[in-house]
């Protein structure tokens, strides 16, 4: 008895402990989440600065109902739109210095946010979201829920913003709660870090000895340079390049999260109203289809009760008979009405795909694409960078 007493106190413990740990665990968006702005203004030097990947797009349902209009095209484009809707609310916060939106594995940020499209068809959004800042400390790792009633969007509630604002307000506010737990001392560690490690990737013969990393990624200062070293001034002063590319970027993907806004919402809403009447037609279709299969075992059982002597008992047996199979009959009619509203979903795909293509923009001189070649695009920047930085010092930077 005292054994078992004893596992169920285990037991207990095990479990208020793993409620008390919150990072990992998904959080439903309900309703309206107020932004947390901040009352007083932050200090700039304990403003850090906050680079946003561009998410993951994730993968379709493996169910072909669920995946219904859906498309890469448009997980893509909500990889490059999504970002931009929660750097606006990090922003508003007023706990942030600079926050960008940059190409995935950029090196040299402050605190860097992660994404990862779990699920996205108009009426559902969830996003994995982790966030780490520049030791390697991670603040956040935690999924993120919200859903939007059809009905929504038929009454224009979403004209006033973004249909999911509250999903972006959400992660806002817990970055924001961490934020303000850490001391001066912590914003300053965190900025120095960020610094070496930028001039590390660009330089790691000169930089590579100042920072130590242990098996958990997580870095550790050994010794900081002088502030005056001509060496430590031109990594800064390429660092401040670098920034002026990645702002260029930012107005890139600015301009197209707003050029997508228009025909975005439009997709979702009619992709919500589309799915919504197929959901209807199935459950009216098996709604007639159980009735009709109920009236042929009324006709069943009142057939083996008759014996075939009652004519009453045989007309009833004949209409239920009747009845039950026009019943079954109409819904598989209704089944082949559901065709319709997938073809309207697959055209709403295309449509939006063809708008949701990537914006063509020039940088450094050359035309490429914003998704994918963008990304190229950064890494051969990121190259040339460590070219000047190499011709400008002498040192190799391979």
């Amino acid at each position: 008895m005292l054994k078992s007493h004893y596992l169920f106190f285990v037991c207990l413990l095990l479990a208020l402990v793993s409620g008390c740990s919150s990072l990992g665990m998904k959080q439903d968006v309900d309703g309206h989440v107020a932004l947390n702005r901040a009352v007083v203004e932050v200090p700039d030097n304990q403003l850090l600065d906050v680079w946003i990947e561009i998410f993951d797009p994730g993968e379709l349902p493996e169910d072909a109902d669920e995946a219904m209009g859906l498309s890469m095209d448009i997980r893509n484009a909500e990889a490059r739109f999504m970002p931009e809707q929660l750097r606006t609310a990090m922003e508003s916060t007023g706990y942030w210095g600079a926050v960008r939106v940059v190409p995935q594995n950029t090196e040299g940020s402050e605190l860097l946010v992660r994404g990862v499209i779990l699920e996205s068809n108009g009426e559902q959004l969830e996003l994995e979201i982790t966030a780490l800042d520049a030791s390697g400390r991670q603040w956040l790792n935690r999924t993120y829920a919200a859903e939007i009633a059809p009905q929504l969007y038929r009454q224009g509630s979403t004209r006033k913003g973004e249909a999911f604002q509250p999903l972006y307000n959400a992660i806002a506010n817990d970055l924001a709660e961490v934020r303000q737990s850490l001391s001066a001392a912590d914003n300053a560690t965190i900025r120095q870090v960020a610094e070496l490690r930028f001039a590390a990737d660009l330089a790691p013969e000169a930089f590579a000895d100042d920072l130590q990393v242990d098996g958990r990624g997580r870095y550790t200062i050994v010794h900081l340079p002088a502030a005056d070293d001509p060496m430590l001034q031109r990594v800064l002063a390429i660092r401040e390049r670098d920034l002026l590319l990645i702002d260029t970027l930012n107005g890139h993907y600015d301009n197209f999260s707003r050029s997508m806004e228009s025909p975005y919402n439009e997709w979702r809403k009619s992709r919500s109203e589309e799915a919504a009447a197929l959901r209807k037609i199935e459950h009216d279709a098996m709604k007639r289809k159980l009735i009709g299969a109920a009236a042929i075992l009324g006709a069943i059982l009142i057939e083996s009760n008759s014996n075939g002597n009652n004519n009453g008992s045989a007309v009833m047996r004949d209409v239920l008979v009747l009845g039950g199979a026009y019943a079954i009959k109409s819904g598989f009619d209704k089944d082949s009405e559901t065709g319709i509203h997938r073809d309207a979903i697959i055209e709403l795909d295309e449509s939006f795909s063809a708008e949701a293509r990537p914006l063509v923009v020039d940088v450094e001189g050359e035309t490429h694409e914003l998704t994918g070649s963008a990304e190229v695009q950064y890494a051969k920047w990121r190259a040339l960078l460590k070219r000047i930085y190499a011709s400008e010092t002498g040192f190799t930077t391979l």
